[in-house]
């Protein structure tokens, strides 16, 4: 009798220990998401004013400003962690990317002191950005790993623990990075 008492505080102690460890890196990936959506915040906020500055030079370029807004109103309306929230960051960030080649064509433009302030605080939102994206997919990593390590996997199945998506950039944008042309001669 008394090797199966200590047989069942056993594996009461290793349910224990496990279910808190899912339970922690979940909680880990969210806050590690809270970190990333406060940039995503300041990006979002600094959009209308680098449209606005934008505008001043190149005003009949309404098509891309429409694309910027819409992309924009997709990132409010998807708020949250999950696949449309990614989805959403990734158009934004490739309308920008339309947005800032847009401004190649206007070299006043480019030598704007509000242009080159927003120009400055977007690319360094971006950096925080990847920094922190970086992190949070760890942490994703980490909690999809233990989930499907056994005795986690049991019981991520009896508490409803699912795997949870990674915030990766753009298949656009991927294929650009990859089709940067050589510099070698």
């Amino acid at each position: 009798m008394g090797s199966w008492f200590l047989f069942v505080i056993g594996a009461l102690a290793i349910v224990i220990v496990v279910y808190n460890r899912i339970t922690a890196l979940r909680q880990r990936r969210r806050n590690a998401f809270a970190d990333i959506d406060v940039q995503l915040e300041q990006r979002y906020n600094t959009i209308p004013n680098m449209v606005e500055v934008v505008k001043g030079y190149a005003g009949h370029e309404h098509k891309v400003f429409k694309e910027v807004i819409e992309a924009r109103t997709a990132v409010k309306d998807a708020y949250g962690v999950g696949e449309q929230r990614f989805q959403a960051e990734a158009q934004l960030g490739k309308v920008l990317r339309q947005l800032f080649a847009l401004v190649e064509n206007y070299p006043e433009l480019k030598a704007d002191q509000n242009f080159l302030y927003l120009q400055n605080e977007l690319s360094e939102l971006e950096s925080k950005i990847a920094a922190a994206r970086r992190f949070f997919n760890a942490a994703t990593a980490e909690y999809n790993t233990a989930i499907h390590q056994f005795p986690g996997n049991i019981l991520a199945k009896l508490f409803g623990y699912f795997e949870e998506p990674f915030f990766e950039i753009e298949a656009d944008r991927a294929a650009e990075v990859k089709a940067t042309p050589s510099l070698k001669m």
